[in-house]
Formats: structure tokens, sequence, C-alpha cells
């Protein structure tokens, strides 16, 4: 059913258009947001909140060993 509304991406990606971010910053963010949305098992970003981005920056820090500033850029495209 398509209820005329731009997917979860193409939203990510006209809201990072309209801030003039590069073409790269725009595809790290919407690879972030996929890394995300599979974290959580395929769960749409609006039904989740602050504790599944802790649960996934946890997940980050502790399982993937990845630095602050990475945590921080994931943070950014969740």
């Amino acid at each position: 059913m398509d209820d005329g509304k731009p997917k979860l991406l193409d939203q990510l990606r006209q809201q990072i258009r309209v801030r003039n971010y590069s073409i790269r910053t725009e595809a790290v963010y919407a690879e972030w947001v996929k890394r995300y949305i599979r974290f959580h098992h395929y769960r749409h970003p609006a039904e989740m909140g602050a504790v599944e981005i802790e649960a996934f920056l946890t997940h980050l820090a502790v399982k993937r060993d990845v630095s602050a500033s990475t945590q921080n850029q994931a943070l950014a495209g969740c």
C-alpha cells in the first residue's frame, strides 16, 4: 500500500540535501540508518526511541569496538 509518503531513506536523503551535506556524508548516514534498522530486526525507526539508540551505540562500543567519533557519526545517522 502506497500512502504517497517518500520512503525512509528517500526522506533522509532529502533532508541531507536540504542541509547541503556532501554526497559522501549522505551515503555514510544512509548506511548507518540501514545498520541501525538491521540491528533492531527491521523495525521502523519511528517505532523506536532513546532506548534503542543507546542499545545500538552500546553494541558498537562493546561488540564492534568502534571509536567515540564513529559512534557520534552513527548517532547523527540514526
